[in-house]
């Protein structure tokens, strides 16, 4: 047999959640080992889309046995690349290119770019692979037309005692905990926030508030990013028009282990130190959860947002790519 015969590649919608566990089991040791990340949640609800036959993707066999996947969801025009990943088989000499991890994921993110690319009513595809070193997959990404963005996950430990935050603010200002009614105003602050910022153009649901809302629904309430933390989460309130002007969400991605979703502020309250005291507030409480790290991402075209982070204690752990595609208009 080849090596370009040794794998097979059919379509995901045909499989159901238990004949992917074995490899779902695999990447969630892999977040586990890499990121301090507890994958089991994120699994849970992979697999209900898989039960429900509908997530569109490709899985990649071996001998009847299926040794990785590649999905993505849509949304309007828009589709995001959500995962891939891969084991590596076990091939006799000749074949132990085509069978390697790397090799089998590349030809599963192929099959997929064919689909996307040739897909008339999608004008833009986005992916964020945070499990794979920045450059794993990010040549291949470019053959095809993809832009990539660097970006850094970023740890703290929070291992010793962390001193209750001073909280300094304007008399206009004032600072409370996260509550359910927030989504809206956060979704506007967001929207606000990051228009003209580096993070717009890897996320497009920045651009507006209709899309920071989706962005909300999925940290919030659907798990998206761990299991989200209203306790940690705090927000930053102007005391006479009750607009929000800055925000922390975090959510706990493992026991041991929390995540900043997101932090902003409004540009017309910036330089008064409201991210950093949002991070301390977070830092605190998360600490009090009996959480001994926490994590965030940053662009690495965000230099300014990098030195806060570093300045707050923060190091680079792990580098990966952001990519986008978009489809180019005929003149």
């Amino acid at each position: 047999m080849s090596a370009a015969t040794s794998i097979e590649i059919l379509d995901l919608r045909h499989f159901a959640a238990p004949v992917l566990r074995a490899v779902l089991d695999a990447e969630g040791e892999l977040w586990k080992q890499r990121l301090h990340w507890d994958y089991r949640t994120s699994a849970k609800l992979l697999e209900q889309y898989l039960d429900s036959h509908m997530l569109p993707g490709y899985a990649a066999l071996e001998a009847g046995q299926i040794i990785g996947y590649t999905f993505c969801v849509y949304e309007d025009t828009k589709a995001v690349i959500g995962d891939v990943f891969a084991l590596s088989v076990q091939p006799d000499a000749a074949l132990a290119a085509a069978g390697s991890a790397h090799a089998i994921e590349e030809t599963l993110l192929t099959h997929l770019f064919e689909t996307l690319l040739n897909s008339p009513q999608l004008d833009r595809i986005e992916s964020q692979l945070l499990l794979h070193p920045s450059g794993t997959h990010s040549s291949l990404f470019r053959q095809v037309g993809f832009q990539i963005f660097r970006r850094l996950f970023m740890v703290r430990s929070l291992q010793g005692f962390l001193p209750t935050p001073f909280i300094d603010l304007p008399n206009e200002l004032v600072l409370r905990p996260w509550r359910d009614d927030d989504l809206s105003a956060a979704a506007q602050l967001i929207s606000e926030a990051y228009h003209g910022h580096p993070d717009s153009l890897i996320n497009d649901q920045y651009r507006s508030v209709h899309g920071s809302l989706r962005f909300l629904h999925n940290i919030v309430r659907y798990s998206g990013c761990g299991v989200f933390s209203a306790q940690v989460s705090h927000v930053v309130v102007h005391r006479q028009s009750r607009e929000l002007v800055a925000l922390v969400l975090g959510s706990r991605v493992s026991s041991e282990s929390g995540h900043i979703t997101q932090v902003c502020v409004h540009p017309g309250y910036r330089r008064l130190g409201l991210a950093r005291l949002l991070l301390s507030v977070a830092a605190y409480n998360f600490m009090r959860q009996g959480v001994s790290e926490i994590s965030l991402t940053v662009t690495e075209a965000n230099a300014q947002a990098i030195e806060l982070y570093l300045s707050e204690g923060y190091t680079c752990a792990h580098r990966f790519d952001a990519a986008v595609w978009k489809r180019k208009s005929i003149a």
